[in-house]
């Protein structure tokens, strides 16, 4: 065991660097109903949101594996999935976009890197969370990028050893315990005042569709409930947009759902942008960093100048967007609650959204599944809510 471990069982209380802030010291951690914590530092020093992160990505790419039967990662930044996916081969438009090679990644390390690759410019600096033992293939990725840490079941020594190297030592390695399983109750305080309620545990399902069309392809099926399982585990408001067993576009945290709608289409159009072929053309000075790769990018692909950046060819023209957007077809959108105007679905039909997963239950529904039947669309109502604050 690496010095200063805390092995999984230890029943100790596991001490922080800090709390949310600097300023918020001393800060610790212990499990819920006493006993023994299931996590085991391998190596790093944890922070608070670090194992917020942690306990949330864990939590997501478990219910991913159990549902799905395949390897999953996430890629998480303050509590919110900037990605996550199943672990499925890359096509070499996508693996170009993710930056890792079209061939030869395991199934773990082809998870993360389509999680990390869906929004390459909110992972930055992220924590990876993996439903599997870690390989050397997945270790290669994580230790070439800005990452902060990484959960898993376990990882095998070679990668084990790679993960230690990378910060000088420093970076966070967590071991979770696979068979550990939480109580059925869970207690939150805020402001001195004691929160307690049931964990939400119900299975996310299909739905029924309310829509004219009825026929829900099986990939379809997949990507409407990865992109739920994904807003179970994502601060409320949200709206995720999934699609070939990855969410591509997370919409979190706004105040009204057509801003998470705006926000998730956004991400989801910039996603598949970044695979056009001038974007993946873009010449770079040799050696030039990832991040700085990824910002230009980022910054061409929104029209913008980026000072101190190399010199890129004129960006795509509306013509070119419109043609290449074009193409994104038989998207998948989830809702962590019910959708109140049809503006979402409007605005959701101009990314390629053809299928819909909510929870209905609105005054409006038969409006926005009215609006869902313009855009030719398959609507499922769950009856299933979602909000996680």
């Amino acid at each position: 065991m690496a010095e200063g471990a805390h092995p999984a069982g230890s029943g100790s209380a596991l001490q922080l660097r800090y709390g949310l802030n600097p300023d918020q010291v001393p800060a610790s951690v212990e499990a819920a109903a006493g006993g023994p914590l299931p996590l085991e530092v391998l190596c790093g020093r944890p922070g608070y949101i670090n194992l917020l992160d942690a306990l949330f990505g864990w939590q997501l790419v478990r219910a991913l594996r159990a549902r799905f039967a395949l390897p999953a990662a996430a890629s998480l930044k303050h509590v919110t999935p900037a990605g996550a996916a199943l672990g499925l081969p890359l096509d070499p438009g996508l693996a170009a976009a993710c930056r890792v090679p079209a061939s030869g990644l395991s199934p773990v390390a082809a998870a993360y890197a389509r999680a990390r690759g869906a929004d390459r410019m909110a992972s930055f600096g992220d924590f990876a969370a993996f439903s599997d033992p870690v390989d050397e293939s997945a270790a290669e990725l994580l230790g070439r990028e800005v990452s902060d840490g990484v959960v898993a079941p376990g990882y095998e020594p070679a990668a084990l050893e790679r993960l230690r190297r990378k910060k000088g030592g420093g970076y966070l390695v967590l071991r979770m315990d696979p068979a550990w399983e939480p109580p059925a109750e869970e207690r939150r305080e805020v402001f001195g005042v004691a929160f307690r309620q049931p964990r939400s545990a119900q299975p996310v399902e299909e739905g029924t569709p309310a829509t004219r069309r009825k026929d829900v392809p099986p990939e379809a099926a997949r990507d409407m409930v990865l992109a739920a399982i994904v807003l179970r585990y994502t601060p409320s408001n949200s709206v995720c947009l999934a699609v070939d067993g990855q969410a591509i576009g997370v919409g979190a945290g706004q105040q009204a759902r057509i801003h998470c709608t705006r926000l998730a289409c956004g991400k989801a159009e910039n996603w598949w942008l970044r695979q056009h072929p001038r974007a993946l053309a873009l010449p770079f000075p040799p050696g030039a960093p990832r991040p700085a790769r990824d910002n230009a990018t980022d910054a061409w692909l929104a029209g913008e100048p980026l000072p101190g950046g190399p010199e890129l060819p004129p960006g795509l023209s509306a013509e070119e967007r419109a043609a290449w957007l074009g193409r994104l077809r038989g998207v998948a959108l989830a809702s962590d609650g019910f959708i109140p105007f049809r503006d979402n679905v409007d605005r959701a039909a101009r990314t390629g959204v053809r299928y819909i997963w909510q929870p209905g239950g609105s005054e409006r529904d038969a409006e926005v599944v009215a609006a869902a039947d313009e855009h030719d669309m398959v609507m499922c109502l769950s009856g299933l809510r979602l909000f996680h604050h």
